[in-house]
């Protein structure tokens, strides 16, 4: 991990503790069908406790993030052999405005925040995942193509369907994932229809601490965790 010294894990009755704010973790992804890491983005924790985890990406931040094996973005390929060609990673820098991320423990999706230039707020995003696996240095997942973006105005659409439907035919999924996925986007739809939280928590105000260094990419970012817990 980047910093060890800023990490707070305590084991109490076999449940691992929370960490405090400003320290840093890993935020990972492991391939869909697989079991290594593709995407790893070093986050600052801003709350975690029994309720939430809420963590932020920092602007310029060294990531790794899944490319074709001769380098193409992934985005650029056709949809059609987008994830059939073989695949590698590559380390790059998180361009643009920075990315709050909320998620609740045991909850299928995680919620993010956009800003445009001048922390003017553009949207939330519900990305569709397996629900957080905590380990010593973050949080571990597997995302779900299919996304949700919800505007200031309330109102929503689903994302990137098109590459939801284009990974069960490539046997990303088989049926009963895909339902499952579906059954977490209507349970994330029910949510935004309700208002419920985090969109009515106000976080669309919150701002980083100022004093925050960006966190490195350690050496070791696609270490195998010696302990994962939900």
């Amino acid at each position: 991990m980047a910093d060890g010294g800023a990490m707070r894990r305590v084991e109490t009755g076999g449940a691992a503790g929370f960490w405090a704010p400003g320290s840093r973790i890993l935020w990972r992804y492991r391939e869909n069908g697989g079991t290594h890491v593709h995407i790893a983005r070093p986050v600052t924790v801003v709350r975690d406790d029994a309720d939430l985890l809420a963590v932020w990406l920092a602007p310029g931040t060294e990531c790794v993030k899944p490319v074709l094996a001769d380098g193409t973005p992934v985005h650029l390929e056709p949809l059609e052999s987008r994830y059939t060609r073989p695949r590698t990673v590559q380390r790059d820098r998180w361009f643009g405005t920075g990315v709050l991320k909320l998620a609740r423990p045991g909850e299928p999706w995680s919620v993010w925040l956009f800003w445009e230039p001048g922390w003017q707020f553009k949207n939330w995003y519900v990305n569709l995942e397996e629900p957080l696996a905590r380990w010593a240095g973050g949080v571990d997942s597997v995302d779900h193509f299919l996304d949700i973006s919800v505007h200031p105005d309330r109102s929503w659409h689903w994302r990137d369907e098109d590459e939801f439907a284009q990974a069960r035919r490539d046997g990303l999924m088989d049926d009963q994932q895909a339902e499952k996925v579906r059954a977490a986007g209507r349970g994330a739809v029910e949510v935004i229809r309700a208002w419920g939280p985090p969109f009515t928590e106000g976080w669309q105000h919150w701002r980083p601490d100022p004093s925050w260094a960006v966190p490195s990419l350690p050496e070791d970012w696609d270490r195998t965790p010696a302990h994962v817990s939900s």
